[in-house]
C-alpha cells in the first residue's frame, strides 16, 4: 500500500494568482510558510521557514483566490507532485508542490458577520492578522457558552451510560 499525502498549517507567504486553463478551468497558486522552533545543542533558541507550493483546481482555486490573502492562516491537506519541463534555454527544470485536495481557511476576520470570512477584494473588510490574544477570546467565548453539568445532581447516573 502507497500513501501520499500532506497536512500543512502556516501562513499565506504569496498572492494567490487565478488563471484558467486552455479547456477554462480554474486554477491558483500560491506558497505557504512553515515555521519550525527548537532548541540547539548549546540552549540556544533556533528558528527556520519552509516555503511550499500549492495548486489548487476547479472551485477550490476560486476560494482561494477570493479569501485567501499574504499573510493568512490556512491549513492545506494534499498530495506531493513533481513536474517537470524544458526551458528557454534548453535546461531541464522541476519543481515539486502540493496538490490542494482539502483547505480550511483561518480563522475569521474582525469585521465579517459571524460564520463568514470577508473577501479579498473588498479593501474595507481586509483580514486582520490574529494574535494569540484573539484565540484566548474565542476560547473565553466558547467556555461561557457551554453548560454546566454535575452528575451529583444528574438523574442519570454514570453507570447506566451505554458508554
Amino acid at each position: 500500500m502507497n500513501l501520499n499525502k500532506v497536512i500543512i498549517i502556516g501562513n499565506v507567504a504569496s498572492e494567490v494568482t487565478l488563471k484558467a486553463t486552455a479547456s477554462n478551468q480554474p486554477v491558483c497558486n500560491f506558497s505557504v510558510a512553515t515555521n519550525r522552533v527548537w532548541t540547539d545543542k548549546s540552549g540556544a533558541k533556533q528558528e527556520a521557514a519552509e516555503f511550499h507550493r500549492v495548486v489548487a483546481w476547479g472551485r477550490q482555486a476560486e476560494i482561494a483566490s477570493q479569501f485567501l490573502s499574504k499573510g493568512g492562516l490556512v491549513m492545506i491537506e494534499g498530495r506531493l507532485q513533481t513536474r517537470s519541463w524544458k526551458g528557454t534555454d534548453g535546461q531541464n527544470h522541476y519543481t515539486t508542490e502540493i496538490v490542494c485536495e482539502n483547505m480550511q481557511l483561518g480563522p475569521r476576520s474582525g469585521g465579517a458577520a459571524k460564520g463568514s470570512y470577508a473577501p479579498r477584494g473588498n479593501a474595507s473588510a481586509k483580514p486582520a492578522q490574529p494574535t494569540a490574544h484573539d484565540a484566548l477570546d474565542t476560547m473565553g467565548d466558547l467556555e461561557e457558552s457551554l453548560p454546566e453539568v454535575s452528575l451529583d445532581d444528574a438523574e442519570i447516573k454514570a453507570e447506566d451510560l451505554p458508554f
